[in-house]
């Protein structure tokens, strides 16, 4: 079994954000979160300590992403969503949130274990690549217009 300084050591060497919230209660309190969520969202784990997550998302909480999240927290499952966070600045960004539930010896749920990776550069790509798609579908109808009504094309 792996010892506790070594696994602090690789949570702490995780790129990717790592909160630990609390299974009790109904906001699910954050009691942990690595250095890695701390550089991605300008918060420290004094700013968030015993806070649900819900202050990530600012005012923005009509996701469908949400609505997941919400049920595997509920049901203790697992789930993996994409979703609009936002940073201590006000900055949004784009967080693929990986969450599992910890189970104790007991196999009672215990805690909520969440993964944030920045997904920021790739939903951009493809929110540019559905608004070149769009703008190209536009132009093919408006050619397809133009040839309509100047005869181009008609025997």
């Amino acid at each position: 079994m792996i010892n506790a300084n070594l696994m602090q050591l690789v949570i702490n060497a995780s790129n990717d954000g790592i909160v630990v919230a609390e299974r009790e209660g109904q906001d699910k309190p954050l009691i942990y979160v690595n250095p890695a969520f701390e550089r991605l969202t300008g918060y420290t784990l004094d700013d968030i300590l015993y806070q649900d997550c819900r202050f990530l998302q600012a005012g923005d909480r009509d996701q469908p992403a949400l609505m997941a999240i919400r049920e595997a927290l509920d049901s203790g499952g697992a789930c993996r969503e994409i979703l609009r966070n936002y940073r201590k600045d006000g900055t949004h960004f784009w967080n693929e949130l990986s969450l599992s539930t910890v189970y104790n010896k007991a196999d009672k749920q215990t805690y909520f274990v969440g993964v944030q990776k920045d997904v920021t550069v790739p939903v951009k790509a493809q929110q540019r690549i559905a608004q070149l798609e769009a703008q190209v579908a536009e132009l093919k109808d408006e050619l397809a217009a133009l040839k309509a009504t100047s005869g181009i094309n008609k025997v």
